[in-house]
């Protein structure tokens, strides 16, 4: 564990500790171990904590969500579960998303390179000093656990996500939109005309 550039602080309460866990967890499962002179690392920083490990993800990393889950390392995750550090049944990145959604943080980022997988979870941010991008990947992140229930986002389910009141419908419809034109979700029903009952679902349902 390192700290990065501008920490201000080697540990807050801001982050939820159960997607801390999972998300460490993740890294330590999925870490590929044939490389040396590499190893998972946990980077903290004054906005942000980034959680790496080596080798790229075995699923694309927009669909954590809902794809069966994949393990790199078989023994590792039995000996985890044994432990109860994990379930080995692909719930931790929806523990994550839960956490987050529950305590109205940006939504994490999960990103992959030739060889390495990332995790970052973001402090506390009011949803007017968010980027687009931002909020973007938040309404992603928030239709895809719902469609995996059975359910599907609405304006009103989004607006509860970011604590946005019902006033300010117009905000949650922008960010819907704007995740529309980013081929992230779209329309349950593409014939309906209707936007007050619309509903909404991963690009990939």
């Amino acid at each position: 564990m390192r700290y990065g550039t501008g920490c201000r602080e080697p540990y807050s309460k801001q982050y939820p500790s159960i997607a801390l866990r999972e998300l460490v967890a993740n890294a330590v499962i999925h870490q590929d171990l044939w490389p040396r002179g590499v190893s998972s690392m946990i980077e903290i920083f004054s906005d942000r904590i980034e959680i790496t490990n080596p080798g790229p993800p075995l699923i694309e990393t927009l669909r954590f969500l809902d794809e069966p889950p994949q393990s790199r390392n078989e023994a590792l995750a039995a000996f985890m579960r044994r432990l109860n550090i994990c379930e080995e049944r692909g719930s931790g990145i929806d523990k994550v998303i839960d956490a987050v959604e529950a305590h109205q943080l940006p939504a994490p980022a999960f990103l992959a390179t030739e060889s390495h997988t990332t995790a970052v979870l973001f402090s506390p941010r009011k949803l007017n000093e968010m980027k687009r991008e931002d909020k973007v990947r938040a309404c992603y992140q928030h239709a895809c656990p719902r469609f995996v229930c059975r359910d599907v986002m609405t304006n009103t389910s989004l607006r509860t996500r970011f604590g946005i009141d019902e006033a300010n419908a117009a905000i949650a419809s922008r960010i819907i939109g704007d995740t529309i034109e980013e081929r992230l979700v779209k329309p349950r029903n593409a014939k309906s005309s209707s936007r007050k009952h619309a509903a909404y679902v991963p690009f990939w349902a």
